[in-house]
């Protein structure tokens, strides 16, 4: 996993994320992320990178 930020505009992609969910209730939303993060993992395409990915969001604080 990478440890330094590789997104270089984070900021613009966390509005236009936020801007996806606008109007969408609770269960569309979750579908969303369900079908984004299906579609980055289709681009990742590592199996590694994604097992470690999984591992640290479940250890990020919420």
């Amino acid at each position: 996993m990478k440890p330094t930020l590789s997104q270089p505009d984070a900021d613009a992609f966390y509005e236009q994320l936020l801007d996806a969910h606008q109007g969408l209730d609770e269960r569309q939303s979750a579908l969303l992320n369900a079908r984004l993060i299906l579609l980055l993992a289709n681009q990742v395409g590592d199996a590694r990178a994604l097992k470690e990915c999984v591992e640290a969001a479940r250890q990020l604080p919420s």
